[in-house]
């Protein structure tokens, strides 16, 4: 099945919280030996937004090395806004960097399957690696059953939440909080002069992060397989009543004021604003931006994250993202170097020290993973896993998640109703 982009740029190009914006991409895992016979230098490319970035880079090639005596591991940071052009064009051009930053799936320059399909990436066959990749993650790393490349982390698509400020005016929500419980408090946070959640309801991207982690719960959760059906028009956005109950359970948050006023014209300001100001009690976010905001409050606030709750009688799946990661070139004249490389990032060892870095959840993480504290109120979830992966990763074109959010907008200013967006997202995707 064709995947889109629907990762990093869509979900945190507008991430201006109280902080930073921007996720770090670094990682580090357990090691291999490497074989002498062949070079023991690869590079290793990137495009880091910040030095921020670049030094997290630079640490996951650091800590490789570090395992693996004699390795030598050369970064190369590349300009961000081109990044893509550049590595696709020196891919097709035979002259790829030996490991290189990647998006699973299709949709953009540096998306790994097309590069499987033309073989211009490095087959991996190490069941040291291949087993480590989350099973909802495996088609965006995955060609014809053969993988190439591998996650650099697991983030959840749903709430960012001060409970502690929520808490303190009596709205008591945690991530087994049913969205009809969560409703009903919202009445209570708008007499203390909050609400419970923030949208920058003028985005397509926030309105598509709530609308998709709703649908987690109410389409995929019952139909892990429904992008799968869509594909071969088994099932259609309009027919499915998950998809309906989704989007008309946004309109009723609307209504009972869950959201600030304004929300509907509002950018991603409004959400910055409230919560600096603590007039919101949460957003809606990849769950990387948590760290970011704690780390920057110089530990002033405490936040957790928590999934978007399901309709009562709904059982609530978390909405988890594996789409950026590390590949290596099939022209590498160390593919053994390469592939230990890659193996190292998606190591248990690695995933963890990777997590407290960047602020995500290790790929496959247990009950025995060192979670982040805010992660804390959704690991019995992860240890059931109660997940799916993040859906429009595996939509054809990008088109249909930006009509989802917009629709999104529509429904709730009454220009549109959920049926009419639910069609438009099924002309869409063809």
């Amino acid at each position: 099945m064709k995947q889109s982009r629907r990762s990093r740029a869509s979900r945190l190009a507008w991430l201006a919280i109280p902080v930073t914006a921007g996720l770090l991409l670094a990682g580090c895992s357990s090691s291999g030996t490497s074989s002498a016979k062949e070079p023991q230098t690869i590079t290793f490319a990137f495009g880091a937004t910040n030095d921020q970035d670049k030094a997290a880079y630079t640490g996951l090639a650091n800590a490789f090395m570090a395992e693996n005596k004699g390795v030598t591991v050369t970064t190369e940071n590349l300009p961000t806004q081109s990044y893509g052009t550049t590595i696709a064009t020196r891919v097709q051009g035979g002259n790829a960097p030996d490991t290189f930053y990647a998006e699973g799936g299709t949709g953009q320059a540096q998306s790994v399957i097309p590069f499987a399909k033309s073989g211009l990436v490095l087959e991996l066959d190490d069941p040291g690696l291949t087993s480590k990749i989350p099973e909802a993650a495996k088609s965006l790393w995955t060609y014809n059953g053969k993988t190439y490349g591998v996650p650099l982390g697991t983030q959840l698509n749903g709430v960012i939440y001060n409970d502690e400020l929520a808490k303190s005016i009596g709205v008591n929500i945690d991530a087994t909080t049913s969205l009809d419980d969560i409703i009903a408090q919202c009445g209570k946070a708008r007499a203390a002069g909050k609400t419970v959640y923030g949208l920058a309801g003028s985005t397509f991207q926030n309105n598509g992060i709530l609308a998709v982690a709703l649908a987690t719960s109410t389409v995929y959760g019952p139909n892990k397989n429904w992008n799968a059906d869509r594909a071969k028009n088994k099932v259609t956005f309009a027919g499915t009543k998950g998809w309906t109950t989704a989007l008309e359970s946004i309109k009723k948050m609307y209504d009972a004021g869950c959201f600030q006023d304004g929300a509907t014209s509002a950018g991603f300001d409004a959400l910055t604003n409230g919560a600096s100001s603590g007039k919101i009690l949460g957003f809606f976010a990849p769950s990387a931006a948590a760290e970011q905001i704690m780390q920057a409050a110089g530990g002033h606030v405490k936040l957790v994250t928590l999934p978007i709750g399901a309709p009562q009688g709904t059982k609530t799946y978390l909405s988890l993202s594996e789409d950026q990661g590390v590949t290596a070139s099939a022209k590498t004249k160390s593919p053994k170097l390469a592939e230990n490389f890659l193996k190292f990032i998606i190591s248990d060892k690695g995933q963890e020290a990777y997590s407290k870095l960047v602020g995500t959840i290790p790929a496959n993480a247990s009950k025995t993973s060192a979670l982040l504290p805010q992660y804390a109120g959704i690991q019995d979830q992860l240890a059931k896993d109660d997940v799916r992966g993040y859906a429009p990763t595996e939509w054809p074109n990008a088109k249909i998640y930006t009509d989802l959010g917009n629709g999104v907008q529509g429904i709730l200013t009454g220009q549109m109703t959920v049926k009419q967006v639910l069609q438009q997202m099924d002309t869409d995707w063809g």
